[in-house]
């Protein structure tokens, strides 16, 4: 195990995040390191492209790094080393059909799966055994094997039945025992049956294997020892195959383990909801409604650390070492690109070359150490560090509380200069009265409530604060009366001082208080203009109902004037019509000039019964999204929805692109229907297919991805109908691709 194994799982469980990492892990399809090598901004923009798209899950597949060291000495894999290969080989294929975006889309097209290894890919079921249609040996020896099976079964389940040997049965079942059929007896059944025993149940019974199915065992040993030596033969030319295309199975292999640290990072954090945060250049750790994953109700944190040293005091138990490992763990999962929960338009993580926390308290009878001896050994370590963020909980801890604050704020000083951050929490106030002034400190009080003299779990930034330990104790059931000793012990001075720091404190509370106030205040207005809005759309909906009401009786008064001057002709009477036609024209005009709200595109929209959202516009076309089938409508037929004001746009859907392999007769063989519409997907098939049955193919491919499943749906559909189609299925492998037999 390396130094930096150690180093990483040690941080891990002094930061809490033993858990959390845990269930990461649970979403790899192979286990694997949680760092990722390469450049931190280019893994974000991979991630970030990935997190808008669905895709399908990859198998859990397991490390090959020996299976790739045997391919290179020419070692025959066995089918499941090789079915582990074939998954890899499959998963790609499925990506390739799946419409991603770039920087995605470039990386997975650019990966080309040799014809050699594609032809290997075929030869496997979903199961991962050879596919037996394929070689009509295996298909034979397979279905032989299987009906030898059902003479067993059958030869059991007569002897069960039969009538000389009920008498011994325990039971009519077939029991497997040591991977036999066998059945379930007691002594003295050799008097009706012969039999071998296999082995003795707990209560006594035997467990045997009648001689009448012998035969039938023998066979069924030979029929599998000759699929094993079929089996064998493919394994050795396909590991013959893999020898000759070794570098391309290590690439993959990596190329696997890449997209599986991507997918398995956006699907934790759609699980959780959680959102990612890429590490900035500044050296500051800003985090809003931050929750450590390791507490199930926490009250969120927002802090704002831009300085180099945060030292934290106050209230014991108020949450002052669940602060330092929430700031040092922002920093590890961001470090990582490991999700967690927060406001991420707010926040901000720098990122630092190492983290270092000393937390626990070092002190060990067996190596004979003091726990300020240990925490001198851990501070001496820093002193080769650079670029570090460290975590000290009760930094005194150990000695001496006047002395320590002295020493601890001259190394402070030092490491600081090496490009050290510092998080601290101390329940003395020496070293912050000695750091207060120092423009490069951030001091931090933990809050408490008075009134209820309970810990807030809260902090407030620019303060020093109280420890409460007289509270404290009284809280936990020391006496009133040795409290109040205490208290005059410690002295009016500091008594005094510690008052003044609790006033400032209130003072801030109080503060924040209103401040929030404020920004509930605030809710409440954006939600009345919410419903403002919604009231003001519903009154343009009755403004559009009554339009529509009074046109429909214009229309009908002119119908009748128009039959009343068929009876009489006039003159005046059709003047009249016409201006009447005129104004109300001109009124229409003037009502679609005020009330018009042009459609945007990731607007929500309605087209007759159907809810829909808006993609993109052209001309006086509109593409829309409906249940996840895309549609070209008009876009005078759309009319606005007033479930949501707003919604985030959507990227605009990549232009269809159709590549057809063609033969030299002019036919294609094989058609993509990728990022088609349904209408358009339809018509290019039975182009297509008339093309196919003029130039006398007999079989064609119809790659339609697999995604939703609509427009396979729809193809298939189609297909039925066909009156020239004699067969159509789909390959195995999940590749999206359905064939057609003319």
């Amino acid at each position: 195990m390396s130094a930096q194994y150690k180093n990483e799982k040690s941080i891990i469980q002094k930061l809490d995040l033993d858990g959390y990492v845990k269930q990461f892990k649970s979403f790899l399809a192979r286990d694997k390191p949680l760092a990722m090598m390469g450049d931190i901004n280019q893994h974000y923009r991979y991630i970030s492209a990935l997190s808008s798209v669905q895709f399908p899950l990859p198998a859990v597949v397991p490390n090959l790094d020996q299976e790739l060291a045997r391919i290179k000495k020419q070692a025959v894999l066995s089918l499941d080393e090789i079915y582990a290969f074939v998954q890899m080989f499959s998963y790609f294929n499925t990506l390739s059909a799946v419409g991603f975006t770039e920087p995605l889309r470039s990386w997975i097209q650019g990966i080309e799966i040799p014809e050699e290894i594609v032809d290997i890919i075929a030869y496997f079921t979903e199961e991962g055994d050879i596919n037996p249609e394929r070689d009509p040996e295996l298909y034979k020896l397979e279905r032989a094997i299987k009906q030898n099976k059902v003479e067993i079964k059958d030869t059991l389940y007569r002897l069960a039945h039969s009538s000389k040997l009920r008498d011994y049965l325990v039971d009519t079942q077939v029991h497997f025992n040591g991977g036999e059929e066998t059945l379930l007896v007691r002594g003295g059944f050799n008097n009706a049956l012969k039999a071998t025993v296999v082995a003795r149940s707990p209560g006594g019974f035997f467990y045997i294997l009648p001689q009448s199915i012998s035969h039938l065992k023998e066979k069924e040993s030979v029929l599998l020892s000759n699929k094993e030596e079929i089996i064998y033969r493919y394994c050795k030319e396909i590991s013959a195959t893999f020898f000759k295309w070794n570098l391309f199975l290590a690439y993959i292999n990596k190329e696997y383990d890449r997209f599986d640290h991507y997918q398995a990072r956006v699907s934790f954090a759609r699980a959780k909801e959680y959102e990612f945060i890429l590490p900035s250049k500044h050296k500051r750790i800003k985090l809003e409604n931050f929750a450590h994953p390791a507490l199930e109700n926490p009250v969120p944190i927002s802090m704002d650390f831009n300085k180099q040293i945060m030292l934290v005091t106050g209230v014991n138990a108020g949450g002052k070492t669940m602060l330092l490992k929430s700031m040092l763990s922002a920093v590890y999962m961001s470090k990582y690109l490991l999700p967690f929960k927060c406001d991420a338009e707010r926040t901000e993580v720098g990122h630092y070359k190492s983290i270092e926390a000393v937390i626990d308290d070092p002190q060990s009878v067996k190596n004979d150490i003091s726990t300020f001896a240990g925490r001198m050994q851990e501070f001496a370590k820093l002193f080769s560090k650079e670029d570090a963020i460290v975590g000290v909980d009760e930094i005194e801890l150990g000695t001496d509380s006047d002395e320590a604050a002295s020493l601890f704020r001259v190394m402070l000083d030092e490491l600081r200069k090496k490009g050290i951050s510092f998080i601290v929490t101390t329940h003395h106030k020496r070293l912050a009265s000695l750091m207060a002034a120092d423009d490069e400190v951030e001091l931090i009080a933990a809050l408490y409530d008075e009134e209820r003299r309970l810990p807030t779990y809260t902090f407030l930034q620019g303060s020093i604060g109280k420890s409460y330990a007289f509270e404290t104790a009284q809280r936990y059931g020391v006496p009133e009366s040795i409290v109040q000793k205490a208290k005059i012990v410690y002295g009016e001075d500091k008594d005094n001082l510690n008052e003044l720091i609790e006033k400032s404190t209130s003072l801030e509370r109080e503060m924040r208080m209103k401040m929030a106030k404020v920004d509930e205040d605030l809710a409440l207005v954006e939600k009345k203009k919410l419903k403002l809005e919604e009231e003001e759309f519903k009154l343009q909906e009755q403004h559009r109902k009554a339009m529509a009401t009074l046109e429909n009786r214009y229309n009908a008064a002119t119908k009748k004037a128009r039959e009343a001057l068929k009876v009489k002709e006039s003159t005046e009477g059709r003047r009249l019509l016409n201006v009447a036609h005129q104004r109300k024209d001109l009124k229409q005009k003037e009502v679609a000039k005020q009330d018009e709200i042009p459609l945007k595109e990731g607007d929500k929209v309605k087209y007759r019964s159907h809810k829909g959202e808006l993609l993109s516009l052209r001309g006086k076309d509109a593409t829309i999204i409906v249940d996840g089938l895309k549609m070209r409508v008009p876009l005078s037929q759309l009319k606005r929805r007033g479930d949501e004001p707003k919604i985030k746009l959507k990227p605009k859907a990549r232009e269809p692109k159709v590549h057809v392999s063609v033969e030299k007769s002019g036919a294609s063989v094989s058609i993509k229907l990728l990022g088609l519409y349904a209408d358009e997907a339809i018509d290019r098939v039975d182009k297509f297919l008339s093309d196919a049955l003029v130039n006398g193919l007999h079989e064609v491919q119809i790659i339609h991805g697999t995604g939703g499943g609509v427009l396979s749906k729809l193809v298939g559909e189609y297909l039925k109908t066909h009156p020239k189609i004699s067969k159509f299925y789909r390959l195995p492998g999940n590749l999206g691709i359905t064939v057609v037999e003319l």
